[in-house]
């Protein structure tokens, strides 16, 4: 019979020089920093400067340990499981060595009944210097190009934990994942593979699964859903067995806005020759299919993602860590962010490759809730050795990983990594190689082999940007999947509507976090968008320096934090609109885009659509607007302004668009109602007429589309520092509600981008709506939830309640 008893308690961790760190308590799973802090022993790692502080604690060996007595079932053998070690640790058991390990992402099974006592067991785990394994793997094997002055890819660990340009260094060690006592005798389950398949109505489960035991007996493998359940006797000798069981008129899984989310629960049990139970598994399965469509075409090399035989405009957002010390994210907190992508429109999260394998509570709650997942192999922005110690680690690594998450119908591709082969063709590596391995024999035979043999109904694409083939530049705009950072770092946002790309699978542009949010993290005084940490909450390079030249064209330059705070955030979000919007204009071509990023590790300046404190910024609500089912979009077509309709919901829209060119003020100079009827997958081209297409002066005019089923689409025909804005004028009436405040704004000019930010008034405090853009005569409501009672007069005014034409000089 099989026990498993978790061993989470009575922990404690401590230098292995006792006089730098005695022994304090451990949460277990957890890292040392969080276990220091709760000591008391060093401050937050993530508030102001203290990051660099501590950087000694990645260069330290810990020790943890705990005692135990033995589990009292009588049960044969006893096994220690450790499902994740951070990283290179020796195992020990009454002071004899059990075990070595030298991989975050893999676990641990160690028998350990020779060294077993009835009572008073110590476990201790040594966790080593990770930086001086990394650099004697480096030494090892011959030193390697990346993107950043750290070792972090001599290691099977999580590259971000040594920085990166969102995150903070902190190069962590502990028991990161469950570590448990497991008991069995006769046999047990060893590697349990279920394939998942679905043709013509039917499902189909196939389960591959190999056993340990310790003897010869006969034993049974048996697959049940539901009522249908098939079983295969495994035969003396035997430590293998497939068994497979279908399902008739199986329901499907789709992806979220396509249909309903079906799952079964698949139970696999092994039992002995008399039909006593040995072990059990239990997994929540889906039935789709997923296919990747990348042929040859008249424009290059086509990208589509297809599910159940439709293809699925991918809405998509990049995922990181969600904190720099991921033993701290629950289950909980992993449901409130992906039901923040959701709301924001997303149906595609891609698990980025420098971070870690995602966590079943993760893919559980992708699963339930419609969102499709592309999951990188853990590679990103550097030359990897293939040589051993790392070339044997990544191939266990990578089966383990496949078969953990293959049950997942989330999980929709394979990804081999990221940006490294892009890095090999353009970021001068292969001089500084002379002929080294750099990961190409990962990407393109290891993995490739490893997801074809464990998981082939699901695809592998080798890298992130890759065109599909070695013949073109893994960046091609026209082949396969991109990505477009000139952006950012060099060009004006405009520059997106120069690209014509078949999949944008990374692109961005950076804005500050919440005020709220950078208040609490940074106590400088005053706060400025220079002050020192300001400056540490941005790891980008000349990240602010960026920003600012971002701004140049569209917003004035600011003065005063308030103003850069504003302008910042509002260039941010604008950026990212214009790109989505103009990428979604091209479909079919393009037919995916994935934002750089969704998600925070902690309180910075980044990318990001929310912030490390969960706070969503103005971002997230022009992409809530831009990833809209319904999409309602001006465009250039021909040399002038065409009102584009595109359509991601699952039935036809049929609409009416009512579009005006009109003043400032609003008196009309032109219009054109048109009926659309645009079918699920559609776009639609409205070409205007010159009435309503040409202004007669481009400072003082704009282009305003509404529609019953999309809301508003706007175009001005100049930039904000050359339009002729009002001074804003409005009125404001707040009203208190059980849980915070509604607050109606009605426009007597022009308001550009009404935006609230309630959290100045309340840290707890959120609105539902921002970048409202209001026309003389109409009125919009907000609504703020807050914990406390708000403020009135302070929502109603500046910094609080901001506009475009607010930044405006008068």
């Amino acid at each position: 019979m099989y026990l498993s008893r978790d061993l989470h308690q009575g922990w404690t961790v401590r230098a292995a020089d006792e006089q730098l760190v005695p022994a304090v308590p451990a949460r277990v799973p957890g890292c040392v920093h969080t276990d220091l802090l709760a000591a008391g022993l060093i401050p937050d790692p993530l508030l102001d400067d203290n990051e660099q502080g501590l950087s000694w604690i990645g260069r330290t060996e810990w020790v943890y340990e705990t005692f135990f007595d033995a589990p009292p079932d009588g049960a044969a053998h006893v096994d220690l499981v450790a499902e994740g070690l951070d990283t290179v640790a020796t195992v020990l058991l009454n002071g004899a060595e059990i075990g070595r390990t030298a991989n975050m992402h893999r676990s641990y099974r160690i028998g350990i009944d020779d060294v077993l006592r009835a009572s008073g067991n110590v476990l201790t785990i040594r966790f080593h210097d990770a930086y001086a394994y990394a650099e004697s793997v480096r030494d090892l094997v011959g030193e390697r190009p990346n993107a950043y002055d750290e070792p972090f890819q001599y290691i099977r660990k999580m590259a971000c934990n040594f920085g990166w340009d969102w995150g903070p260094t902190v190069v962590t060690a502990g028991i990161w994942q469950p570590i448990r006592l497991s008991t069995w005798s006769t046999a047990r389950l060893d590697v349990v593979r279920p394939l998942v398949t679905v043709d013509d109505g039917t499902g189909r489960v196939t389960v591959h699964a190999t056993v340990a035991r310790d003897g010869d007996a006969p034993l049974t493998l048996t697959a049940a859903i539901g009522p249908h359940r098939r079983s295969v006797s495994i035969r003396a000798g035997e430590s293998a067995g497939d068994v497979s069981v279908e399902v008739p008129d199986v329901r499907r899984w789709w992806p979220r806005g396509h249909g309903e989310q079906h799952r079964y629960d698949l139970e696999v049990t092994l039992t002995g020759p008399g039909g006593e139970p040995l072990d059990r598994y239990e997994r929540a399965i889906g039935f789709r299919t997923v296919e990747l469509d990348t042929a040859e075409d008249a424009d290059g090399r086509r990208f589509v993602l297809r599910v159940n035989d439709r293809d699925i405009f991918v809405r998509g957002v990049n995922w990181i860590p969600e904190d720099a010390f991921v033993t701290r994210v629950s289950r909980t907190d992993y449901a409130h962010r992906l039901e923040q992508a959701c709301d924001a429109g997303v149906n595609y999260l891609r698990v980025w490759g420098g971070g870690r394998y995602e966590s079943d509570d993760f893919y559980d709650l992708a699963d339930e809730l419609g969102l499709l997942v592309g999951q990188d192999f853990l590679f990103a922005c550097a030359a990897y050795p293939e040589e051993d110690p790392i070339g044997a680690e990544v191939e266990a690594e990578a089966a383990e990983q496949v078969v953990r998450l293959m049950s997942h119908p989330s999980l929709v591709m394979w990804v081999g990594n990221n940006e490294n082969i892009w890095g090999w063709h353009d970021w001068q590596w292969q001089e500084k190689l002379a002929g080294r391995t750099w990961g190409r024999g990962f990407y393109l035979d290891l993995l490739p082999r490893t997801v074809a043999a464990l998981d082939p109904a699901r695809p592998y694409w080798p890298g992130s940007p890759y065109s599909g083939d070695e013949e073109h530049h893994p960046n091609d705009p026209a082949r396969g999947t991109m990505h477009i950072w000139t952006v950012w770092n060099t060009d004006d946002y405009t520059h997106y509507g120069d690209y014509r790309p078949r999949f944008v699978a990374e692109f961005g542009f950076q804005g500050p976090p919440a005020y709220a949010t950078l208040r609490r993290a940074v106590s400088d005084e005053p706060l400025t968008p220079d002050s020192p940490g300001v400056l540490h909450h941005q790891k980008a390079d000349d990240g602010n320096g960026k920003l600012l030249r971002g701004l140049a064209g569209h917003l004035p330059e600011p003065h005063g934090f308030d103003d850069w705070h504003w302008a910042t955030q509002l260039n941010q979000a604008r950026a990212i609109r214009f790109g989505v919007e103009h990428f979604r204009s091209l479909r079919p071509l393009c037919t995916g885009t994935i934002l750089w990023q969704l998600n925070d590790n902690w309180p910075v300046t980044s990318w990001a659509a929310i912030d490390g404190d969960g706070r969503r910024k103005p971002l997230w609500y022009a992409l809530r607007a831009a990833y809209a089912d319904r999409l309602l979009t001006v465009q250039p077509r021909d040399g002038a302004p065409a009102v584009v309709a595109v359509n991601d919901g699952a039935e036809v829209w049929r609409d009416e668009l009512r579009i005006r060119r009109v003043t400032l003020d609003g008196s009309p100079r032109g219009k054109l109602h048109t009926a659309i009827e645009v079918p699920p997958g559609g776009v639609v081209t409205v070409p205007l007429p010159p009435e309503v297409a040409a202004a007669d002066d481009p400072a003082a005019e704009l282009i305003v589309v509404d529609a019953d089923g999309a809301g508003r689409a706007t175009r001005f025909f100049a930039e904000d520092v050359a339009i002729a804005y009002p001074r804003p004028a409005f009125d404001a009436v707040v009203r208190p509600e059980p849980d915070g405040a509604s607050i109606t704004v009605t426009a007597r000019t022009l308001l550009r981008d009404l935006t609230l930010f309630p959290d100045r008034v309340d840290a707890s405090a959120s609105a539902d709506d921002a970048l409202v853009t209001l026309l003389p005569g109409e009125s919009a409501t907000l609504r703020v939830r807050a914990a406390a009672p708000l403020d009135d007069e302070r929502l109603t005014r500046r910094p609080v309640l901001r506009f475009a034409n607010d930044l405006l000089p008068g």
